[in-house]
């Protein structure tokens, strides 16, 4: 069994990899023109590069070569055909992402991209093998079936991340706490013998982990430089492959060693609870867009990081409290599985009740405030 020091030695190099290729991408973007210039969604000041997906790429290769050196990592590269999928799947989804933050990709071809993509990783086994609706059944799927599921999976996942880039740091942050409250699950479920081995999905997650994290230094703003498409979908693909192979194959009928069972009541449930933002943000856009009778690859100001600027939020602010609520969601979903005292769930209420106070209230006390101290002022002044 891989030992967690492992897993977060593939983590740091990842992390290190990312980190230190940023100067030098965003040195190559300036050089040649490939920069992301104001308008009226865009909230930054001046052109910024919009390709560090360049740098994520290159995070996520020297985490696969690290992991290929360790011995722990052996059975998964020598039993596995996974790993090499993850990559082909991987340089597809960069090489389109690339290009659009390049030269602009239509709207059908970067679906017809993310297919093919998808099909790499049907072609080398990276796909879910059953699902579990709560309460409900277990579905397991037919090699009819598989193609499709993977296909929707992984569109669904990439476009969940492309949407809700929209702020410095939001993407790279909410990602990050998926993946590693993902992480986490798939190592309890690996501990209690739940999942079968060899498998990739632990290691995709702490690559994911990795890259955020020496992303995020450049990218929190005042951002030096954005993720891009090539960043985003990159980022879609490592939650689309992390959350089908542990949600997809894991043990649907045993319970964790604690005796709870909600944890592994249905793991692809909980695969979206711990992305619930980003998910939720595009089910609200589908809604919002398609009442208004807009195509859904027409971009809006209506996204959840839109509406807190509009609340009154400024963008750091904003960003926090978005990472704050995915936090909150991927503790639910541990919590419920590590502790069987419902202590610990009063606890998490009481901080989601403060969030959402802080979330809503937070823009009007300070209008209050200032308003108060403007009308002091005003009775201050001195009389004609």
């Amino acid at each position: 069994m891989t030992s967690l020091a492992s897993y977060l030695v593939i983590g740091l190099i990842a992390a290190a990899a990312t980190s230190g290729s940023m100067p030098f991408v965003i040195r190559i973007a300036k050089r040649q023109g490939w920069m992301a210039t104001p308008d009226e969604r865009r909230m930054h000041p001046v052109p910024t590069p919009d390709v560090g997906g360049i740098g994520m790429f290159i995070g996520i290769l020297a985490g696969v070569v690290a992991a290929s050196l360790l011995g722990d990592f052996d059975q998964l590269f020598q039993d596995s055909t996974e790993i090499i999928g993850v990559l082909v799947a991987s340089a597809i989804i960069f090489g389109l992402g690339i290009l659009d933050d390049i030269r602009d990709v239509s709207p059908p071809a970067k679906v017809t991209g993310i297919v093919v993509a998808a099909v790499a990783l049907v072609w080398f086994g990276v796909t879910m093998f059953q699902f579990r609706l709560p309460f409900l059944d277990v579905f397991v799927l037919s090699d009819d079936w598989v193609p499709l599921i993977t296909v929707l999976w992984l569109l669904g996942m990439t476009q969940a991340i492309n949407l809700i880039d929209g702020l410095d740091g939001l993407a790279a942050g909410i990602v990050a706490i998926g993946a590693g409250a993902f992480f986490i699950y798939s190592l309890e479920l690996t501990d209690g013998n739940l999942l079968p081995q060899p498998n990739v999905g632990p290691l995709v997650a702490i690559i994911a982990v990795g890259v955020c994290l020496g992303f995020l230094p450049f990218n929190f703003n005042p951002a030096r430089i954005f993720m891009g498409d090539s960043g985003a979908l990159l980022l879609g693909l490592l939650m689309a492959v992390a959350t089908s192979v542990v949600g997809g194959r894991a043990d649907p009928d045993t319970q964790s060693a604690n005796g709870q069972t909600y944890f592994f009541l249905a793991p692809i449930f909980i695969s979206l609870l711990v992305l619930a933002v980003p998910i939720l943000d595009v089910l609200f856009a589908i809604v919002r867009r398609t009442a208004s009778g807009r195509s859904f690859a027409q971009a809006d100001m209506g996204h959840l990081h839109h509406r807190l600027i509009q609340l009154g939020h400024g963008p750091r602010r904003a960003v926090v409290i978005l990472w704050g609520w995915a936090a909150l969601l991927s503790t639910v979903v541990l919590f419920s599985a590590l502790y069987s005292t419902g202590s610990a769930l009063i606890v998490l209420v009481i901080v989601g009740s403060a969030l959402s106070v802080f979330t809503v209230l937070h823009p009007r006390i300070r209008r209050d405030d200032a308003q108060v101290h403007e009308s002091d002022l005003v009775g201050d002044e001195p009389h004609a």
